[in-house]
């Protein structure tokens, strides 16, 4: 065998070079929806043996950026530089509403034109929305946020799932989801139809989950949230049919007896129910679950205390105010600090 011969059978592998990714931190992001991604990524690196992905942390201003959590984390580069990068994710968190900064949507226009995707985290999808990234398309957001987006974007067709892959726009509800979408993007970028070795990609996946507790795997239209049925620790079809009218009506509760006519039921087996699998009245039912909506707007939104007051049904501010004193111990203000 000549000498070309043998150094020919004993070179390394040629592998593809790293995928590149972006990742835009929004002030107030959410670090838990970061952290499942980038880990991912980093696992994936680590399991390999190689580095299959590399990423840059970039911020509007440049500056480290402060999460909701108040960790603060370094930027390598800031919004409107050139970036040269497969996929870039937008991470958001709190209200993403308070973000409104047209230099940044431009840019992020500007990389979808150019070939990158765009991928919105948490409340990341509402600053793709803002960009106008997600009209026409289909997309997924927190839980939390989806109200919010359905009604200012009508456009856009709103999922309740984990994370949507709709072409090079890709949504994710954030959270632990974040470690779902890795796992569909690891699956997908070394698989047959990615640039790595035909079967890496699934095998890999699995191995992250792995080293990452995931026991069961997730499907991308999964469920955000507990049913009803884990939520309220009720089984009875009856009360979870009166807790769904409820919760799809905070802002003009029914009358109890227009909940029990809904259910078949007179107004005494409904209240009777209600105190058997929940011990508790049809009214303080409805109650706590405006006043619970309330307290969560509070805390994620920049809604005057008034408009909360009438989104979640009470008729002035000051009863909604007194209201929210007996249940939680504290003004409305306190709750907004939290």
């Amino acid at each position: 065998m000549s000498e070309k011969d043998m150094n020919t059978d004993f070179a390394p592998p040629i592998h593809p070079p790293a995928i590149r990714l972006g990742l835009l931190l929004i002030p107030g992001f959410a670090l838990m929806g970061y952290a499942t991604l980038v880990e991912a990524f980093r696992a994936a690196n680590t399991l390999s043996g190689r580095t299959l992905y590399e990423w840059v942390h970039v911020s509007p201003d440049g500056a480290a950026v402060e999460a909701s959590s108040g960790a603060r984390i370094l930027a390598d580069a800031q919004v409107g530089q050139r970036l040269d990068c497969r996929v870039l994710f937008v991470f958001a968190g709190g209200d993403p509403r308070r973000f409104n900064d047209p230099a940044t949507y431009g840019w992020l226009r500007q990389l979808a034109r150019g070939g990158c995707a765009i991928a919105g985290v948490s409340g990341g999808p509402y600053v793709m929305a803002r960009a106008g990234l997600l009209a026409g398309r289909r997309a997924t957001i927190h839980w939390e946020h989806r109200p919010l987006l359905a009604e200012e974007f009508p456009d856009i067709d709103l999922q309740t799932g984990l994370y949507v892959i709709d072409g090079p726009v890709i949504t994710c509800a954030g959270g632990t989801a974040g470690l779902d979408l890795a796992m569909a993007l690891i699956a997908r970028d070394h698989g047959p139809q990615g640039l790595g070795e035909d079967g890496l990609g699934e095998d890999l996946a699995r191995r992250v989950g792995e080293w990452f507790i995931r026991t069961t795997p997730r499907d991308a239209a999964g469920p955000q949230r507990p049913s009803p049925a884990e939520r309220h620790g009720t089984t009875n079809h009856v009360v979870l049919q009166a807790l769904a009218l409820i919760e799809a009506s905070l802002d003009r509760p029914p009358p109890r007896a227009a909940i029990a006519a809904a259910c078949g039921r007179s107004l005494r087996q409904i209240e009777r129910l209600f105190h058997d699998h929940l011990g508790r009245s049809l009214s303080d039912t409805m109650l706590n679950l405006r006043l619970d909506s309330a307290a969560h707007r509070l805390r994620t939104t920049d809604a005057s205390v008034t408009q909360i007051a009438l989104d979640c049904g009470f008729v002035s501010a000051a009863h909604f105010s007194r209201r929210i004193r007996q249940r939680f111990g504290v003004p409305p203000s306190a709750l907004r600090r939290t």
